[in-house]
């Protein structure tokens, strides 16, 4: 034992997901407390409200204006798509947006994608099933070293906050907010309020709030230049049950939202139709295809086998997305599947992208509002295509710690 302890200090990097944090720590007292706070500190800065939702817009423009810079030429959007999702969730965290070319944003966004092919990646997993690999000196370093760098930026943001920050002003953010839960809970040992939660916090937060949001916005604008006549305005004799041929995404924008304005939240209730399409992008991406591990808190029968308390599970969401007994045509790329016969909008019970229970994405609502906002809003300006000249691109996958599509370019033309 003292070896491990010895280890985890000299490299708390590699062990603090372990057994802190608010994503990948164990389920006990230390996860409600950071949940809780979590949750209700995201829900504070403007969680389903205007405050945050500005936010997301603002940055939607900026996301818009680095499309338009592309002038119609081919290019990979996934690092746009990047720059604007890191931007949104380093405004709740820091108070702080960074311009698309600003090489700390860059190589921040560098350092992420490569942590996290570090973190779960093969020779990773290898040490996780042999541990004492870790007492090879040098070697840990060599492996994690992009995902210490990030660490070390992330450190010095929050740095630079306990120095700028205010006890006597509202906090800016939700690491304001923890730092004052950290002052809070000095000399209380129980609490799980200090300075290396922090750390963790920040960290999963930061990473999850970026991954996943854009991997779904790639998917997206993938099946918009697969799928044409469900991106253009009209389509001759193509339709959807319950739908004028003339009713795709770019038709139901025009209609409810114009030229003249920027979407908003409240349009959402408005357009079954695209609400329909990028429900229907995250059930058919599939992004996450099995949930974070989870243990059992009691003896439970299910479909008559005995799951003993302590049993740790991973659940096959997979399994639910993709249901032959609950979607029509499970395996295509199909907005029917939240429309009814009347074209209104029907979410199902088997629709479960971010989980569900105890450990589903606390981060849900965000991701909802940026999905919606930035979707609609680049719709809104642009027409997507297949670069002339190119291949049509294909549905194959790269499975990672999300599954993302394969490298592609499209155009976007002003429309």
């Amino acid at each position: 034992m003292a070896g491990a302890e010895d280890s985890r200090a000299r490299r708390p990097w590699l062990h603090t997901y372990v057994s802190t944090g608010v994503i990948l720590a164990p389920y006990g007292p230390e996860w409600r407390e950071q949940r809780k706070f979590s949750v209700s500190t995201m829900r504070n800065f403007g969680l389903g409200k205007k405050s945050l939702e500005q936010w997301v817009t603002d940055e939607a423009g900026h996301l818009r204006d680095a499309f338009a810079d592309q002038a119609g030429r081919p290019f990979n959007p996934n690092a746009i798509l990047d720059k604007a999702t890191c931007n949104v969730i380093s405004s709740l965290i820091f108070a702080r947006r960074f311009e698309y070319e600003d090489p700390y944003l860059i190589r921040m966004l560098e350092l992420l994608k490569g942590g996290l092919t570090d973190v779960f990646g093969f020779i990773p997993q290898v040490l996780n099933m042999f541990p004492i690999l870790l007492r090879i000196p040098g070697l840990a370093d060599k492996v994690f070293q992009g995902q210490k760098n990030l660490a070390a930026m992330l450190e010095d943001l929050l740095t630079e906050h306990r120095k700028t920050q205010d006890p006597e002003q509202p906090p800016r953010d939700l690491t304001d907010a923890f730092l004052a839960e950290v002052e809070k809970a000095k000399g209380n040992p129980e609490s799980s309020f200090n300075d290396e939660n922090l750390r963790v916090v920040v960290s999963e937060l930061f990473a999850a709030g970026i991954v996943s949001t854009s991997t779904t916005l790639s998917w997206a604008l993938l099946l918009m230049i697969l799928y044409p006549d469900v991106q253009r305005k009209s389509l001759g004799n193509a339709s959807l049950r319950g739908c004028s041929p003339s009713r795709r995404v770019q038709q139901e924008i025009d209609e409810v939202i114009g030229q003249a304005r920027s979407p908003e939240m409240a349009d959402q209730a408005r357009m079954p139709f695209t609400n329909a399409v990028i429900h229907e992008v995250q059930r058919f991406a599939d992004i996450g295809q099995l949930n974070l591990p989870c243990i059992t808190s009691r003896d439970i029968e299910v479909q008559g086998f005995l799951i003993p308390k302590g049993t740790t599970l991973i659940p096959n969401l997979s399994s639910v997305l993709k249901d032959e007994t609950v979607w029509e045509k499970p395996l295509q790329f199909h907005p029917e599947h939240f429309l009814d016969a009347q074209g209104r909008f029907v979410k199902h019970e088997a629709f479960m992208p971010f989980s569900a229970g105890r450990r589903a994405c606390l981060g849900e609502p965000l991701a909802r509002m940026e999905l919606f906002l930035f979707f609609t809003c680049l719709l809104q300006r642009f027409r997507f295509s297949v670069p002339n000249g190119q291949p049509r691109p294909s549905y194959q996958r790269v499975v990672g710690v999300v599954t993302t599509p394969s490298p592609y370019e499209l155009c976007a033309v002003t429309c």
